[in-house]
């Protein structure tokens, strides 16, 4: 079959179509279009599919069959490739015949290179290096083309025509080998400098001949400029370079421009894509990627997914793809990295993002996903719970009309987060019914779920004022569910591996039917020993405790203070009259080292929750100016959409300053626990994981400690510039939490439980330590 760029156009434009139905949640709609035509464009679109339902799904059998389609895909677009390799026929001076057919082929690369990594074990990890390592040449060569003065200078596509060696190569006569014109300097993988990069990346997509930030695009989304593709046709024009004398384009102007575009976005989105994926791993499987040659820059990335998002509003698919990538890679950031050290601009810009495609695709679930996580991260849950809540309602009419098939994946991701912000809120019954409903709608990890539901009806049992005969009922509740893992766990394998979370679950059973047998109770009610719930424990890993409220933090603390044996270490909010062991029974509450070192732990990160409420007081005036840049954020700004926007006073209505006299000495007393929990680590025999975990909350502390400092003496001082005495301090709680990161690494060997997992919040913490000693002017 020959090339032809009018074909390719039209082809493209449909499955554009069905992209736009599955970001709207009308999956039956997409499968429809994507199953309308056998050409790459469409072969990838059911292929992509697929894969997020079986990777947001965490389905098997659904991964399976994406990774078929995904294949059709890459053996389709090589075709298509070989046919344009051959071809005379240009789409564009700007870019070589076929150039949309290599974005195609990378695209099922890096979607298969990914699926590797789900199941969070280093052997995954090692497998998506392994599958990805085809897809590193296609992508460096695919920017060095697309980008040849690299990002910053992207002001317009290259002018000059192109000669191209495609992936597939046909026959030297065919297609003589010429490298792309690039100086060595234009792009290198190492991170860019101060000159050619500033904090918030430079984004500067064709219409633009000057700098505009990626905030100001994103503005200009949210204010309703976002066209579809159909009525681009006098912006498209705008954006078009001119064309060299002697070089003719075929097809239609806008035609053109959205093969332009994909060509584009597309190269940006995955290059970006790759780069962060190799950026995220764990640092010792990054060490193993080093020999394959790869080498990563996270702002490069960052900013290459930037300049891809930038074309989402003008219905580009990549750009809507890249939109949600930094959505995940934002919300991740925020949720588990422990400090950032901008939070205000990585809030705004994840706003900027949501808004932008949330006013594309008002009901696509995994934008009203996102809106609910940054209304969790300002500290607003009951209005999470409320988008979150209503966007349940929304899926599900939109499964009835889409006769009974709706996005069900990306409803699991909504429940799953409503189960989380039930459990940070201490809302126990409903958050073990939002993790039993979780498996009605997917088969990853029902133990899990099961183990997590068990946790909260024994928080329910735990509870102050509860009757026997409630607490009968929990407890009972409780058991069942436990009493149900273990043959969920031995059914349920990812890769024939066990899932970590799994693993860490079998230990914890093991060690609870012990716990009730030395201590003279029924082993199958070894319920009733369980004194911290299992479901707080998990939530430690999911970093549920760091942006609690005050007074949960202080339920949580009263709550645990409360076992025997006394905990030892004073705080104002610590119970110290055991009357929970002393009325049940003379034996101490928690009595193995494992026990203690958990209750020092938790402790610990809800201290510190109470310590730096001052992050979130605003004694400032009010101001029209933008934040600064390095400004602690306070209470948010942004609010849920419209429609729960009820009261934003009613939002928060706890006194945060009754805590702040307090702040000082829980800041002191989590030092003090996470330390006895660090100092228990030789003595532990189970829970493995908790001194390299404690080293991290550490680490955190001391970027913490210094921060509430630093906002204190700008709310006292009459400049806004930091004193050289407090970049000493930065200096120094920088250098001390950097080698805490050291010590927390030296504790978690692969051989610990869900090691990859602090792997990565470490790496994510590095970076922002790095972030912050740049920005303030000082060496580490």
């Amino acid at each position: 079959m020959s090339y032809s760029p009018h074909t390719a156009a039209m082809q493209l434009a449909s499955a554009s179509r069905g992209f736009d139905h599955l970001f709207a949640n009308e999956i039956s709609s997409a499968k429809k279009v994507f199953a309308s035509e056998n050409d790459p464009f469409h072969l990838v679109g059911a292929g992509c599919l697929c894969f997020l339902e079986a990777s947001l799904g965490l389905e098997t059998n659904k991964m399976t069959e994406a990774t078929r389609l995904l294949a059709l895909a890459e053996a389709g677009s090589r075709s298509a490739l070989k046919a344009a390799a051959k071809s005379k026929t240009k789409a564009s001076a700007a870019f070589p015949p076929g150039l949309e057919y290599e974005i195609a082929n990378a695209d099922t690369v890096v979607l298969l290179g990914i699926s590797h990594a789900l199941n969070e074990s280093y052997m995954g990890y090692l497998q998506c290096i392994y599958a990805m390592n085809s897809a590193h040449g296609k992508f460096s060569k695919l920017y060095k083309t697309v980008f040849p003065n690299g990002l910053d200078s992207h002001t317009t596509p290259p002018l000059t025509p192109f000669s191209w060696t495609p992936s597939v190569t046909p026959s030297p006569a065919d297609s003589p080998a010429i490298t792309p014109k690039t100086s060595s300097s234009n792009l290198s993988l190492q991170p860019p400098t101060s000159s050619t990069i500033s904090k918030t990346p430079p984004i500067r997509p064709p219409t633009k001949q000057s700098s505009s930030s990626f905030f100001g695009l994103a503005s200009r989304w949210a204010s309703g400029s976002s066209s579809s593709v159909s009525s681009s046709s006098s912006s498209s024009s705008s954006r078009l370079p001119s064309t060299p004398d002697g070089a003719n384009e075929t097809g239609n102007t806008e035609e053109i421009q959205n093969l332009k575009n994909l060509i584009i976005a597309g190269t940006a989105f995955g290059f970006g894509l790759f780069n962060l994926v190799f950026s995220l791993l764990p640092k010792r499987v990054q060490s193993v990627a080093g020999l394959f040659g790869f080498a990563h820059s996270r702002r490069l990335a960052l900013e290459a997914l930037s300049v891809s998002a930038s074309y989402a509003a003008e219905g580009e698919v990549h750009g809507v793809f890249a939109g949600l990538v930094l959505m995940t890679y934002h919300g991740v950031v925020l949720l588990v990295s422990g400090y950032q050290a901008d939070e205000a601009r990585i809030l705004r810009e994840y706003e900027n993002v949501v808004s932008g495609i949330e006013a594309r695709y008002p009901k696509g679930a995994l934008w009203i996903l996102n809106r609910a996580k940054i209304l969790r991260m300002t500290y607003d849950p009951e209005s999470a719970i409320r988008v979150l809540k209503s966007g349940l309602e929304e899926t599900k009419k939109d499964a009835e009309n889409e006769h009974g098939e709706g996005f069900k994946q990306a409803d699991t991701l909504l429940m799953f987060e409503l189960a989380w912000i039930y459990l940070s809120q201490r809302q126990y019954a409903e958050s073990a019914e939002a993790f039993i409903k979780l498996t009605e709608l997917n088969s990853w990890s029902h133990g899990t779920y099961y183990f997590i539901a068990a946790g909260c009806h024994l928080s329910l049992a735990l509870s102050d004022g509860v009757s026997p005969e409630e607490k009968e009922k929990y407890l009972n509740k409780a058991q069942e569910l436990l009493d149900t893992i273990p043959n969920l766990v031995d059914k349920r394998k990812m890769g024939g591996k066990d899932l970590p979370t799994e693993v860490l679950i079998k230990k914890k059973l093991i060690f609870y039917k012990e716990k009730q047998k030395r201590r003279g109770g029924d082993e199958t009610k070894f319920a009733q020993c369980i004194r911290i719930s299992p479901a707080e424990e998990l939530g430690i890993f999911w970093n549920t405790h760091s942006r609690i409220s005050p007074s949960i933090a202080e339920a949580h603390i009263k709550e645990w203070s409360a076992l025997s044996p006394p905990v030892g270490i004073d705080s104002p909010y610590m119970s110290h009259s055991n009357t929970k062991s002393e009325q049940s029974s003379t034996l101490p509450d928690l009595d193995t080292p494992d026990e203690l070192a958990l209750r020092f732990l938790l402790l610990g990160i809800t201290h510190r929750s109470i310590g730096c409420v001052g992050l979130r007081l605003n004694r400032s005036p009010p101001s029209t100016e933008p934040a600064s840049s390095s400004s602690s954020y306070v209470e948010p700004s942004i609010s849920a959409p419209a429609s729960d926007q009820t009261s934003s006073s009613q939002s928060f209505p706890e006194d945060l300053t009754r805590y702040e006299g307090n702040a000082p000495a829980c800041l002191r007393a989590s030092r003090e626990l996470l330390n006895a929990a660090h100092a228990l680590q030789p003595s532990i025999r189970v829970s493995t994981w908790i001194g390299g975990l404690a080293m991290f909350e550490l680490a955190v502390l001391d970027l913490k400690e210094v921060e509430v400092e630093e906002k204190k003496e700008k709310e006292n001082a009459a400049s806004l510039e930091m004193s050289a005495d407090f970049k000493k301090r930065w200096q120094s709680a920088l250098k001390s939490a950097r080698a805490k990161l050291d010590a927390a690494m030296a504790l978690a060997p692969n051989s610990v439980d869900l090691s990859s997992r602090l792997d990565s919040r470490v790496a994510m913490l590095r970076d922002e330590i790095s972030t912050k000693a740049e920005d303030i002017g000082v060496s580490l």
